[in-house]
C-alpha cells in the first residue's frame, strides 16, 4: 500500500523564472556571482552582509510591507557552467539557483529556479489569504530585477 499523499504546505513556494538579455553570457554570469553588487542593481536586495567568503545576509523587501532576511551559503559556483547554487536559511527556508546559457546573436538568458518554505511568522499566518499577493510580489521583484541587470549590463564600459 502507497503512503499516504501529503497535502501541498501553504508555506512552500516554487519560483521559475528566465531572464533574456542582450549580453554576452559570461557577463551575465559576472554580475549574478557578485552578491555584494545585486543592491546597486536589484532594488529589492536592500542588503547583502558578507559573512565569509560563501556566505552572507541578505536583507529583501518588494513592494508589500515586509522585509525578508535569509542567510544564503553559496553550494555551488561554475564559472564553465555559468551555475550558481546557494541554500538559504531565515526567513525562507531552500535553495535557489541561476544558470546563463548563450541565446541568440551574443545574448544571454539567465535562468533562475527557487524552492523555498517560509518561516517568518507572519507570512504563515497569512500563508492562505494572501498567497497570491506573495506571488505577484515575488514577480514583480523579479521584473524589477530583471531591468536592474539590463541597465548594468547596457552601462558605460559594457558594450551593448
Amino acid at each position: 500500500m502507497p503512503p499516504p499523499r501529503r497535502l501541498p504546505s501553504p508555506h512552500h513556494y516554487r519560483f521559475h523564472g528566465r531572464w533574456i538579455l542582450p549580453a554576452p553570457p559570461d557577463a551575465v554570469y559576472a554580475a549574478l556571482e557578485d552578491a555584494d553588487g545585486y543592491p546597486a542593481w536589484w532594488p529589492q536586495v536592500r542588503e547583502v552582509r558578507r559573512l565569509d567568503d560563501v556566505t552572507g545576509v541578505l536583507r529583501i523587501r518588494s513592494v508589500l510591507p515586509y522585509d525578508l532576511v535569509v542567510t544564503a551559503r553559496e553550494t555551488r559556483r561554475d564559472p564553465g557552467d555559468r551555475t550558481l547554487e546557494i541554500v538559504m536559511c531565515g526567513d525562507l527556508d531552500g535553495w535557489a539557483a541561476w544558470n546563463v546559457v548563450p541565446h541568440g546573436a551574443g545574448g544571454s538568458a539567465a535562468r533562475f529556479e527557487e524552492d523555498v518554505e517560509v518561516r517568518k511568522p507572519l507570512l504563515r499566518r497569512l500563508a492562505v489569504p494572501c498567497r497570491p499577493l506573495f506571488t505577484a510580489n515575488h514577480a514583480w521583484m523579479m521584473r524589477a530585477g530583471h531591468r536592474g541587470l539590463r541597465a548594468l549590463l547596457a552601462g558605460p564600459g559594457r558594450g551593448i
